[in-house]
């Protein structure tokens, strides 16, 4: 799914919880007045009838009413029910009179409810099943002194037909919500595209930079919203990228420059040099020599700026164990000193074994080149948190700690060299570069008893 269609997507998920919400909150809270309102009723007519039965006279004699049927009778036609409600009374455990409105189904005539009401000594209240669903009702007994027999005034609501009126007005508030959403749906999708105008305009620049690699693209900032900080962030990753490339090419190409012209030179000594054997073989020597260094430099030039290209790595399953002593038994050919395998990690990690033996035989020239005949060299792998670590270690005079993190920088030397021999500067760097490839870092720390310990970290689980 787009991102358009998400952000439609959750925010119709949200504004749809929420009326959900609103919509159950308004149906119970109706459902408890409803309940409420109710009761308040029940209370007001038993209050009215006993107001009515204190003062209520016999209009022929103009005294006191002295029969309860009468006087049930009286107040029926004096107070007449509202809307969903009917009122009846009894007389002698009897059904007598019913309110003249016509209700929704008579209760009156259901004998077994008019037995149960009948015994009724003191106000009761309950429910029962009508043809017109559920009802509420309410029975109070009625007694007159000169009249023996017992009577009960009935009030009763059916509960389903004041309840079928909120259930419409829920149905047309959640037709209404539906309707809404269906409208904030589509405002929604018209917003959201305009918003994310920006952001397909910045992966379509992407993409034509892909194919075409022209940096020199950048996009048209409008406004001063998120979406237009984006595309100004966007054009100065582009100006950045821009400026890293070139940077890169004239590093090359000066590179190229400076080391493949004083190969020309000294190619063009030795073509004109003369027949005196003394002179011929000394300057053999050291043009042979200088030779081998610089096209070591130009093979290492090479290499790092080949190191954040595609294809640098070749990926397969390496197995440490064999890795690490293989390393050691290849690094004795550099220098008489005492090799020693630290310890093996006996574990497989997807990596580039050219690439990885590499960089720990620069290391070990490294070690040589700062350590003396019989120093010792120690060469380990391990597996630690799901990640593994490499290392080499020698008992030289170590590097400074404002120098561990200066070395790894191309044409950088450390102090502290034993051997003859003046490297480019471009050893660490490519190390640097290869664990870098495969998603780890190198640092370097004192090595237990003194000297320096290369640490190269690289995770079990390389995504490359």
């Amino acid at each position: 799914m787009s991102a358009r269609g998400r952000i439609v997507g959750w925010m119709l998920a949200v504004v749809g919880l929420a009326l959900s919400i609103s919509i159950f909150a308004t149906w119970t809270v109706l459902l408890t007045r409803l309940d409420d309102r109710m009761n308040l009723e029940f209370s007001n007519e038993a209050e009215k009838l006993r107001r009515y039965a204190a003062t209520a006279l016999d209009p022929r004699t103009g005294r006191p009413v002295d029969d309860v049927a009468e006087l049930l009778t009286g107040y029926l036609a004096y107070n007449p029910p509202d809307r969903w409600e009917t009122f009846f009374s009894i007389v002698g455990g009897q059904a007598d009179r019913v309110t003249a409105v016509e209700a929704p189904a008579r209760l009156d005539t259901d004998n077994t409810l008019v037995r149960r009401l009948a015994a009724a000594t003191r106000p009761d209240h309950g429910v029962t099943e009508s043809a017109a669903g559920t009802v509420w009702y309410v029975v109070i007994p009625v007694t007159v002194s000169a009249d023996p027999r017992p009577g009960h005034f009935v009030v009763a609501s059916f509960y389903d037909l004041h309840r079928e009126e909120i259930v419409g007005a829920i149905r047309v508030l959640s037709l209404s919500a539906v309707a809404a959403l269906g409208l904030a749906g589509a405002a929604g999708w018209f917003v959201a595209g305009r918003v994310l105008a920006p952001i397909r305009l910045v992966r379509r620049t992407a993409e034509q930079i892909s194919d075409s690699s022209d940096l020199t693209r950048r996009l048209h900032v409008r406004g001063d919203d998120d979406v237009a900080a984006l595309a100004a962030t966007f054009n100065h990753m582009l100006d950045r990228l821009e400026q890293v490339f070139v940077a890169q090419r004239h590093f090359v190409d000066d590179a190229g420059h400076e080391l493949r012209t004083p190969i020309t030179v000294i190619r063009g000594h030795l073509e004109l040099m003369g027949d005196d054997p003394a002179d011929r073989a000394e300057t053999l020597a050291l043009v042979t020599d200088e030779l081998e260094r610089m096209n070591r430099m130009v093979d290492d030039l090479l290499t790092l700026a080949k190191a954040g290209q595609p294809g640098f790595l070749d990926i397969e399953e390496v197995e440490l164990a064999d890795l690490t002593v293989s390393v050691v038994a290849k690094s004795r050919a550099l220098g008489e000193r005492r090799w020693r395998v630290d310890q093996v990690a006996e574990a497989r990690v997807p990596a580039d074994r050219q690439r990885l033996t590499q960089a720990m035989m620069q290391l070990a020239a490294n070690a040589v080149r700062h350590t003396a005949v019989d120093d010792l060299i120690a060469v380990g792998s391990a597996v630690r948190d799901r990640m593994v670590e490499v290392w080499v270690r020698d008992s030289g005079p170590g590097v400074p700690a404002a120098d561990r993190e200066r070395i790894f920088a191309r044409f950088m030397r450390g102090t502290g060299q034993t051997g003859g021999h003046d490297g480019a500067g471009l050893g660490l760097a490519i190390v640097r570069s290869i664990v870098e490839a495969h998603g780890g870092t190198v640092r370097v720390v004192e090595a237990p008893g003194g000297g320096a310990c290369f640490v190269m970290t690289i995770p079990i689980r390389t995504t490359l």
